[in-house]
């Protein structure tokens, strides 16, 4: 299945910017990397990569004036994908090296994964590898981006700190680390946050992103 749907990429400074490119246009995307705050405003669906630190993300979106034209494109209810980093500056602060304010489109705190598992051992951080997606209690998929992804599918994920959201209702999916549920995924009306990486997820990921193109 492919469309036209024009999707804008935020270019700023940092991210996997090509890599998230590449796979929209594989899903059929007509897809524009832009950090011109007018353009991103006119896009008729958004995409707010990222890897890297918090601070570092949200610096290069103030110094390229983009803060505000991303919440004015989130207040008009059109579709904004936040990926990794991105999910996370959709957030209202992060804790990851001091307190940096967010985006706060999604109320939430960014804060460090576990680096000790239920049961008290420690284990690795950054939590890295494929893992299986789960619906956290009260949660359903029915209408979100992953409608048409099955329980237990597993994605690529790369992260040392995950979103807490304020609203449990904006917790769309959990994944498992050390016996801990991590936050894989958030959303509030037409915005969703993955903290997976759906670019390097296979065709599970590329499911999402289509799904992302046509609804």
């Amino acid at each position: 299945m492919t469309t036209s749907s024009q999707v804008a990429v935020v270019d700023y400074g940092i991210g996997n910017l090509y890599s998230v490119r590449r796979a929209l246009e594989r899903c059929g995307g007509d897809v524009t990397l832009s950090s011109d705050p007018a353009a991103l405003e006119r896009a008729e669906r958004l995409v707010l990569p990222g890897v890297g630190a918090f601070a570092g993300g949200m610096a290069g979106l103030r110094e390229r004036g983009l803060v505000e034209p991303i919440r004015r494109y989130a207040a008009s209810g059109r579709p904004l994908l936040g990926i990794c980093l991105g999910m996370q500056m959709l957030a209202t602060a992060s804790e990851e090296f001091g307190i940096h304010e967010g985006l706060d489109l999604i109320p939430g705190r960014v804060r460090a994964v576990p680096d000790r598992d239920t049961a008290g051992r420690p284990h690795k951080v950054p939590h890295i590898g494929w893992t299986a997606l789960r619906t956290p209690a009260g949660a359903s998929w029915r209408e979100s981006l992953l409608a048409d992804t099955p329980e237990g599918t597993s994605v690529y994920l790369v992260h040392s700190f995950a979103v807490v959201p304020d609203d449990p209702a904006h917790r769309l999916a959990d994944c498992e680390y050390g016996g801990h549920a991590v936050c894989a995924a958030i959303a509030r009306g037409a915005i969703t946050g993955f903290q997976f990486h759906p670019e390097k997820s296979g065709e599970a990921g590329l499911r999402i992103l289509r799904r992302f193109l046509t609804t």
